[in-house]
């Protein structure tokens, strides 16, 4: 087996590839590049579940980032358990093959050498899982992933899980701690200073060479999200001229290319190969669509009175949506309203499809855990979870970064909120106070959804604003767009090399 590392460059596109890549496009050109047609819907959870598995959200059952889970009725987002995911994984299998052929090593060696897998397992074969989503529990042999900390007095403590325990304070020691304020929130995508990626890009990039040097793993899914934070905030590109990159992605893509580019060195010195592969691709927006304050309007979705604030109850509601990007799933509670809700959401301007059963079923999206409805927006426009009528009754959660409690994507959360005075001083102060040990909320997030340039979600027009995948020469790549559970076989080849 061949020696791999995956990187995941999230958000990377044919149309961002160029000048301001140079690292990234002089590895296309040396070797092969193929499109990927996006996973449906095009978002983080799903993608990678579709990459790993080889199958589609119908039977793996990862229809987005998160969902409502009828039976607890919650909507539950970022969720980490590997069990989510239902399906053989890629490493899984190569581990299979691995043992296979040392069994078969050993039938064919003298018999004071008979090999079992119980007496030396799985040592042809290791994989490492770092910041790739449903890294908890999986049978990665070695992972790292966020993952808060919770006391019993409320407050939260920023960590990281790994498997082994072991990992977690050996790397913490080396590397510092992981600066999670830079994975998700305002601080996200800030490049240094020098103009290096953001610090958890970094983090990650380090904790791969770490693992690397320590375990060397056979095969190696390394997730580097700096692209995504200000291609939402900002969008891709102009106005004007058409399709003309946005000045202000242009820092993102040079550090991401620098960044890439010594991990691309790094391997190569350990003759380990590297493939390179992105999720999904941002395109435009400026429309916001609130779905949840729509079907409030009409009587279907029940808010509660929670010390003065609207909290949303979705197992009293009749109608909602779980907001995720450019989809949304809407869940109709009250089978008599069907068709009405579907005649609602074809009649609004902001949306492209409306997906029901037999559409659903086509797109591969015919699981459980899928809305009855699921609604799909136009290129422009994307799906906020929005469901209060004045600011003034919004939950204390929606201007905090508190990606479990919103019952939908948030990426209002990259923005400080413009209308707080001296915000800066805000945060410094809220530190403080958790310092001294006082409950408070870091409530810095606007409620402002129009604040946000840059989507995904829905399947972008053009395949230049489709994932990529590229890899070495030796790695054979069709000339046409890989289908999204195609990119199980790109891996599964590139490990296995001639031996395939």
């Amino acid at each position: 087996m061949i020696r791999t590392v995956v990187l995941n460059v999230v958000g990377l596109t044919p149309a961002l590839l160029g000048p301001h890549t140079p690292r990234l496009e002089a590895y296309r050109q040396a070797g092969a590049m193929a499109r990927i047609r996006p996973a449906f819907p095009a978002v983080t959870c799903t993608a990678q579940s579709d990459y790993l598995t080889g199958r589609r959200p119908a039977e793996h059952g990862i229809v987005g980032n998160g969902w409502f889970n009828r039976e607890l009725a919650e909507v539950q987002f970022w969720k980490q358990s590997n069990h989510l995911v239902q399906g053989r994984k890629v490493w899984e299998e190569l581990r299979e093959q691995s043992i296979a052929r040392k069994a078969e090593r050993a039938a064919a060696a003298p018999p004071s050498a008979v090999w079992t897998p119980q007496a030396e397992p799985l040592r042809d074969f290791t994989v490492a899982k770092l910041f790739w989503w449903f890294n908890m529990y999986s049978t990665a042999d070695y992972s790292i992933t966020p993952r808060p900390i919770y006391p019993a007095d409320g407050c939260k403590v920023f960590d990281i899980y790994s498997w082994p325990f072991s990992i977690r304070p050996e790397i913490k020691q080396d590397l510092g701690e992981f600066p999670f304020a830079a994975f998700w929130g305002p601080a996200a995508g800030v490049p240094s200073p020098q103009g290096a990626p953001d610090a958890a890009s970094r983090w990650i990039a380090e904790s791969a060479k770490w693992i690397e040097r320590k375990f060397q793993p056979t095969l190696s899914l390394v997730y580097l999200p700096h692209l995504d934070y200000n291609l939402q905030r900002h969008g891709p590109f102009l106005a004007s001229p058409a399709r003309a990159l946005n000045p202000a992605v242009l820092p993102d893509l040079r550090a991401i290319d620098a960044l890439v580019g010594d991990l691309l060195d790094f391997f190569r010195e350990r003759g380990v190969q590297v493939l390179l592969v992105s999720e999904y691709g941002l395109t435009n927006v400026g429309t916001p669509i609130h779905l949840n304050r729509l079907f409030r309007e009409r009587g279907w979705l029940t808010v509660k009175d929670e010390l003065g604030l609207d909290v949303l109850d979705c197992g009293a509601s009749r109608v909602f949506a779980v907001a995720d990007h450019q989809v949304a799933h809407v869940y109709c509670q009250d089978v008599a309203l069907k068709h009405e809700v579907r005649s609602l959401l074809e009649s609004l301007s902001g949306v492209d499809q409306v997906l029901g059963r037999k559409e659903k079923a086509a797109l591969g999206l015919s699981h459980p855990r899928a809305g009855d409805y699921v609604a799909v927006a136009k290129e422009s426009a994307w799906f906020t979870y929005y469901y209060w009528l004045d600011d003034a009754q919004a939950p204390d959660f929606a201007r905090c970064v508190d990606i479990h409690r919103k019952p939908g994507y948030d990426p209002v959360d990259l923005f400080l909120d413009p209308k707080v005075p001296a915000v800066k001083l805000r945060i410094l102060w809220r530190l403080l106070q958790k310092r001294l040990g006082f409950r408070t909320l870091m409530d810095v997030v606007p409620l402002d959804a129009t604040l946000v340039k840059g989507s995904h979600g829905r399947r972008p027009a053009s395949s230049d604003d489709w994932p990529v995948l590229i890899g070495p020469a030796n790695v054979a790549l069709p000339a046409s767009p890989l289908e999204s559970t195609e990119v199980y076989g790109v891996v599964k080849r590139a490990v296995l090399g001639r031996e395939n």
